[in-house]
C-alpha cells in the first residue's frame, strides 16, 4: 500500500461515545483532495449463545457541503424528543431492576396457544 493511500484512511481527529452496548465513533478523514470530512460510526456489541461475539456497524459519511442542513435537523429532533418527553430515559430496559418477562411460546392441544400469566386479575371480579 502506499504512503499516500495509508494517511488517506487515517484518522485526524477522533472521539468516541461509549452507550451500553453500542460505541460512537465520530472521526474527522480526508479526501484525496486533502478536504476533510467526517465519518460517524456506530458499532454494536452482540453477544452469541456460547459467549462469542461479534459487531455489527453502520457508517455515515458527512462531508463540509452538508454540515449546517445535517446540524440544523439533527437540533431540530433533539430538541423535539427532549420537549415532548424531557430526558429522562423511559425505556423499560433502562430500569435498574427491569426484568424481562418470560415468553410463553407453547400450545396446548385443548386450550390453544399459551398466554403470559396474568397476575392482578382476579376472575371473580368479571
Amino acid at each position: 500500500m502506499r504512503e499516500n493511500d495509508m494517511l488517506e484512511k487515517e484518522e485526524i481527529f477522533s472521539k468516541v461515545l461509549r452507550a451500553g452496548r453500542r460505541t460512537y465513533f465520530f472521526d474527522v478523514r480526508a479526501t484525496k483532495a486533502d478536504d476533510y470530512y467526517i465519518t460517524i460510526t456506530e458499532s454494536k456489541k452482540f453477544t452469541e449463545e456460547d459467549g462469542s461475539f461479534h459487531f455489527k456497524k453502520h457508517k455515515i459519511y458527512l462531508y463540509k457541503e452538508d454540515f449546517a442542513a445535517f446540524a440544523e435537523i439533527l437540533e431540530d429532533m433533539t430538541s423535539y424528543v427532549l420537549n415532548h418527553k424531557g430526558e429522562e430515559v423511559i425505556s423499560e430496559r433502562h430500569q435498574k431492576d427491569y426484568k424481562k418477562e418470560p415468553y410463553f411460546d407453547k400450545t396446548d392441544e385443548e386450550t390453544g396457544p399459551a398466554i403470559a400469566a396474568f397476575t392482578d386479575i382476579n376472575f371473580d371480579d368479571i
